[in-house]
């Protein structure tokens, strides 16, 4: 089954959607049945031109909430040092409008451009099973599917949408619940029926594909019977929006009221079976969830409730202010990677570790951790990580085992590491906030990639065969004093990094205007000025060591930078500073023949500062609450957009380019978030959930026992299916067992569920290294042909294992993940 998959046709703008079309918009094969052509032609280009437009919405969205950044924080700057009246007369401070304008605008990039998602095939569906059969055996289920459930599904959502839209029209309906400003709602709300419309049309040219590629007898059968399909597609919709105009109509209303003669939580165990029975042949999912609601729904319900949910819960998707990261995340990571930024990442890192053993390890993982920060794409993590290391690890006898294990888990790290978007996604489902999540899963990241680190360091001190150290054309010149560059750059850099904290902590605070924005910038300079220059290094790199150690050793004494610990610290300072001042060789008369700083240090700070500093702020100000993930995404993508240019690597067609992948990977996910809290709303309200949790919890099991098994559910279910459907459809069916579970040792429920969430996650990364399902060894054999696939699963497996490691520890000390949000929180 796995040699089934050809690496070639992976698409590594992302893991989610690499069956995406191939051909261009608009081309349809030439033996295709003459009068579908033009019509298959003229609808992909309608779906083509809308896709374009919508995905330009993006550039407003960011600037709207860069705006929104800007002008409220300058306000809390400027009266914070006493220009309040300054800021109020430049029109700076929080708006009203910006905050209801984004979340619209994010929600017509998704519901308006559905139907260009279907036209490019990124609608995403689990082939575990599809793949395995003939080219006419799944076009014939796909042209049913399509038929009998796309169709009729996508016709009730366009008119149910559709009065939904009048509803707000006519009403002149407001936003009040959540909003300051009550804005007009219906015209966010058109983009559900445009949206709808577009999805239903696009279905015309899926079924003429599927008819093509079953061959002519077969689609001979189809096309015969279109008629007769035709005919009875009409009276259903009539009798369902209008009986009374077509013969049997009220009959059918009558029997649309009847109530079953079963239980509703039975009619919820049926609708489970159907949809996992139908998601397993293959059939794009989404679709299959809003067919699966409305009848079921229809049959333990009624059709005005089961509407009413559709609406309300696809309202609720468009407008959700957590959900508006997704776009703007994804395109901060695709800009990057676009940009050339991971390969300068991983080109300064390699020289500078290139005279310890299994530099290229340490290199591989560093930079996935950092780019996992900007992107939690992990196709295209693996991709361009196999591409920059893989020929170098070749050539430099590294072992293929763990070089593929190295690079497929760090790949994987984006799944977890904040701003991660199955984080983003997962908030709303266990109704907890995105921004305790990002902090709750710093740690687990952290520690994931520390685990990688040293199980691969280990490996290589036990046998260093595995990674042994680069050859001399491949290591950078630099001074005889190699050790004391490092020392002195890593001090500098920690110096920076103290006083640019005390300044966020408010230390220099009062003392005059903007006092920690000069003091930043005031050792930003000292610190380029000592590394240009060897005489101000040796003043300042003694004071800067000893310093460093002072307040350390001051602190660990329980001392601070106030009162009388001040005269301990700088007696220390005194001390340390003597100490420095006598060990350094670089105080030497001949120290500019042995010690300089190389020229390798300058591509360092160009390839690694500006990236790493723009997803410190972005995930920085999440983490310490200055901006909303949202909010931060905006600034992301907008910093991501300003360092292409500053590359050289911006250009308009590119930029394009960005958006229009931005969007596919932003429709894949938020419509499936959409008919997924469609599907759940219907499967909560038939008491299914309920019924399956009294079951559970009836078993003669102990907590711990019964969430190991969910564990273990999960983790079976990450081989055969993405993250996206089991985090929307799997974990909302789990949750009632979950919070039913009264674990001892947490503090709330609340705490209880950031936990369990940060479980789910590292289980699915997890899952992610399981070969043979696992896409990551796909990339991986794609860019590294010359790499056995037999190598690539085994390397795989020894880093789940390791993987599987920090999860118990995870699952042992709770504190790991609980510990910085209660922190960050002030508690």
């Amino acid at each position: 089954m796995a040699d089934e998959v050809n690496p070639d046709e992976l698409e590594v703008a992302d893991e989610l959607i690499a069956e995406r079309r191939a051909e261009k918009p608009g081309e349809t094969p030439e033996d295709m049945t003459s009068w579908q052509r033009p019509i298959t032609a003229a609808i992909d280009l309608i779906n083509y031109r809308a896709g374009q437009i919508i995905a330009l919405l993006m550039v407003p969205l960011i600037a709207v909430v860069v705006y929104e950044v800007f002008s409220r924080n300058s306000f809390a700057i400027l009266s914070n040092a006493g220009f309040e009246d300054l800021a109020q007369s430049l029109g700076l401070g929080p708006t009203l409008w910006v905050y209801d304008t984004s979340r619209m605008i994010a929600g017509v990039l998704f519901m308006a451009a559905a139907g260009y998602g279907l036209m490019r095939g990124v609608h995403i569906r689990a082939d575990f099973l599809y793949r395995s059969w003939s080219p006419k055996t799944q076009a014939t289920v796909d042209a049913i599917l399509y038929l009998l459930f796309f169709i009729p599904s996508m016709i009730f959502f366009t008119v149910v949408s559709a009065q939904f839209w009048w509803l707000a029209y006519s009403t002149g309906e407001t936003m009040q619940i959540d909003s300051a400003w009550g804005p007009l709602l219906w015209p966010a709300r058109t983009a559900m029926p445009v949206g709808g419309f577009l999805l239903l049309l696009q279905g015309i040219p899926e079924i003429f594909r599927a008819f093509h590629k079953m061959g002519k007898e077969r689609e001979r059968i189809f096309v015969r019977a279109l008629p007769f399909y035709l005919v009875g597609l009409t009276w259903l919709v009539m009798a369902v929006f209008a009986p009374e105009l077509v013969p049997g109509g009220e009959w059918f209303t009558e029997v649309m009221k009847a109530r079953p003669a079963i239980s509703k939580p039975t009619i919820g165990l049926i609708m489970l079976a159907a949809m996992l029975f139908v998601i397993f042949i293959g059939f794009p999912i989404a679709f299959t969830l809003i067919f699966l609601a409305f009848v079921f729904g229809i049959w333990g319900a009624n059709f005005k409730l089961t509407t009413l949910l559709m609406t309300l819960n696809t309202n609720s998707t468009m407008l959700n202010d957590q959900l508006m990261a997704v776009p703007l995340f994804v395109l901060m990571g695709i800009v990057m990677e676009q940009a050339g930024l991971m390969e300068r990442l991983f080109g300064s890192i390699q020289m500078i570790m290139a005279r310890v053993r299994g530099a290229l390890y340490i290199a591989v993982l560093v930079v996935s951790t950092i780019f996992a920060a900007a992107t939690g794409i992990v196709g295209a993590s693996v991709t361009i990580l196999g591409i920059m290391a893989g020929a170098t690890m070749s050539r430099s006898g590294y072992n293929v085992q763990l070089a593929a294990g190295t690079i497929t888990a760090g790949g994987t790290l984006g799944i977890l590491i904040p701003p991660s978007i199955m984080l983003i996604v997962m908030g709303p489902v266990l109704e907890v906030s995105v921004l305790d999540l990002f902090r709750a899963a710093f740690i687990p990241g952290a520690l994931l990639a520390s685990l990688y680190l040293i199980y691969t360091l280990g490996r290589c001190w036990l046998n260093p065969d595995l990674g042994p150290i680069l050859s001399e054309k491949d290591q950078p010149v630099t001074s005889n004093r190699y050790g004391i560059e490092v020392v002195l750059i890593s001090v500098g850099v920690l110096a920076v990094c103290r006083v640019f904290g005390w300044a966020l902590n408010g230390v220099f605070a009062g003392v005059f205007p903007f006092a920690g924005l000069i003091a930043t910038l005031a050792a930003l300079g000292v610190a380029y000025l000592a590394y240009r220059n060897l005489s101000i290094l040796r003043i300042v790199a003694p004071i800067t060591i000893g310093g460093q150690m002072a307040i350390s050793i001051s602190a660990l004494m329980g001392g601070s930078l106030s009162g009388v610990s001040t005269v301990v610290t700088v007696s220390w300072l005194i001390l340390m500073t003597l100490a420095a001042y006598l060990i350094l060789p670089i105080f030497r008369a001949d120290a500019k023949e042995e010690f300089y700083f190389s020229d390798l240090w300058d591509e360092f700070f160009r390839g690694l500062m500006p990236p790493t500093i723009l997803i410190s702020f972005a995930l920085g100000s999440i983490l310490l609450g200055l901006a909303t993930p949202a909010e931060a995404a905006a600034m992301g993508a907008f910093g991501s957009i300003l360092l292409s240019i500053g590359y050289r690597k911006f250009s308009l067609s590119g930029f394009m380019d960005c958006l229009i992948k931005a969007l596919e990977i932003t429709v894949l996910i938020m419509f499936l978030v959409a008919a997924s809290n469609f599907f759940g709303a219907e499967f909560s309200s038939l008491g299914t959930p309920k019924m399956l949790t009294d079951g559970l919890l009836a078993l003669d099991l102990s907590p711990y026992m019964v969430l190991i098994l969910i564990m273990v559910l999960v983790f079976l279910l990450g081989w055969p299916l993405e993250w996206v459907p089991i985090v929307l459809i799997v974990v909302p069916i789990l949750l009632p067992t979950v919070v039913a579970l009264d674990l001892p040792g947490f503090e709330s429920t609340y705490d209880f569920l950031i936990w369990f969430g940060i479980l789910v996650a590292v289980n699915l990364q997890t899952a992610w290294l399981s070969p043979p399902v696992a896409l990551s060894a796909y990339f991986l054999k794609g860019v590294v042909p010359n790499w056995d696939l037999r190598d690539i699963y085994l390397g795989m497996m020894q880093f789940m294992l390791v993987q599987l490691f920090g999860l118990i520890l995870l699952f042992t000390f709770p504190q790991l993940v609980l510990w910085l949000p209660k922190v960050m929180a002030g508690e």
